[in-house]
């Protein structure tokens, strides 16, 4: 397997030294849990408060706010160490902000920063991202959802769905048309809207897979939102939701890499251990096959990640094809994760269908990498747009 610790061209001692803190962290505090927690539908809240307390939450923000400025290599090492417990559901909430937050961090006033983005920071508050409507997918251009200015207020009607963290977070980040004559994406504005506002209702999901992870329906009627929490300049909320999705898609690839090794490391783990006519599994060569067949994908997938983050964190590189790459990244890593998945599943045969080993989670869990930030189909024709094919 490829060991980060050798690749001093993308990762510091510093760097390092804060896999090593969050790598401990994931396996004494999530891991042994997420079984059970997948089982309850839920996790602790207070979960939140403690990895706060270890620097996660506040990667990358400003002191000012109460955060870390880190470089993106700490969000991917994030991304990884966090998918090692093998629950996407507990990564997806739990790291919510990631999301949800930055466009408040970056386009909010200074009063709603000061107000929201510390509390966020410190695990007291969660926060969300709310754009996916019924009628629109990852079509940010053709949402519904109103904004209607009344006075010193924006009159907020429509629905949102697939909202990660929508029935715990107290903080959504909405994209809402407040240009009805401009029915694209011009006409596109980024509202914060708290969760106790008179007029907001949710609703859970029930889901395949991410069982930890609180999924929900948001709907708006007639919900007043002060003018003061408009996001950026009125109408040109569209750059601020692309920019985040960018973002959104590298941090999966890396979480998606993660995830298939950890398939790759029960299924090898159990290939060494299982017994069959007299011999461990792991001797027949058809197995090791496969297992080298799992590792071969890993490494491509990765390789491209990093070498994609390299370039975005020292600006290297013409920005469409950084787009393109960026969106070709999620497709090889989330392809990889489904084939090491199914493999793994595979390998372990009969307790692979079980509920319990980490592979049967992450097989389940598969679809909703490859749809959720932009589906496969979505990724390959926005690189094409980029790349100009």
């Amino acid at each position: 397997m490829l060991d980060t610790q050798s690749l001093p061209h993308y990762f510091s001692a510093e760097h390092e030294e804060y896999r090593a803190s969050l790598r401990d962290f994931v396996a004494l505090e999530i891991t042994p849990h997420v079984h059970d927690w997948d089982e309850a539908e839920t996790f602790p809240r207070d979960l939140y408060q403690r990895i706060a307390r270890l620097g996660v939450l506040g990667i990358g923000y400003p002191e000012a706010l109460g955060g870390t400025p880190a470089d993106l290599f700490f969000h991917i090492i994030t991304a990884e160490e966090m998918a090692r417990s093998g629950s996407g559901g507990v990564s997806a909430s739990l790291l919510s902000h990631t999301i949800g937050l930055p466009p408040i961090a970056n386009y909010g006033s200074q009063a709603l920063q000061q107000r929201i983005v510390p509390a966020v920071l410190r695990g007291e508050k969660i926060a969300a991202l709310a754009v996916t409507e019924p009628g629109g997918g990852s079509d940010v251009a053709a949402l519904k959802t109103t904004a209607v200015l009344d006075g010193d207020h924006y009159v907020v009607n429509g629905e949102k769905v697939f909202i990660t963290s929508g029935m715990r977070a107290d903080y959504f980040t909405v994209a809402v048309r407040t240009d009805p004559a401009n029915q694209g994406a011009g006409g596109i504005s980024a509202l914060m809207i708290e969760a106790d506002t008179p007029g907001f209702t949710r609703t859970p999901f029930k889901k395949m897979g991410w069982w930890s992870s609180d999924t929900a329906q948001l709907r708006f009627d007639n919900v007043r939102v002060p003018v003061a929490n408009l996001l950026g300049v009125e109408n040109q909320g569209f750059k601020v939701f692309m920019n985040n999705f960018n973002a959104e898609r590298l941090g999966m690839s890396a979480q998606a890499c993660m995830f298939a090794q950890v398939c790759l490391q029960e299924a090898t783990d159990w290939a060494r251990e299982r017994q069959t006519f007299g011999q461990p599994l792991s001797q027949r060569q058809v197995i090791r096959h496969k297992l080298v067949d799992m590792a071969m994908k890993i490494e491509a997938a990765r390789s491209l990640v990093y070498e994609l983050a390299w370039q975005v964190e020292h600006r290297q590189g013409d920005p469409a094809h950084l787009v393109a790459r960026t969106c070709m990244a999620k497709i090889l890593s989330t392809q990889a994760m489904q084939f090491c998945a199914d493999q793994a599943v595979q390998i372990l045969g009969g307790m692979g269908f079980m509920r319990g080993t980490r592979c049967e989670r992450i097989y389940r869990e598969v679809k909703v990498m490859m749809i959720g930030g932009g589906s496969e189909e979505i990724m390959k024709d926005l690189a094409a747009r980029q790349l100009g094919i």
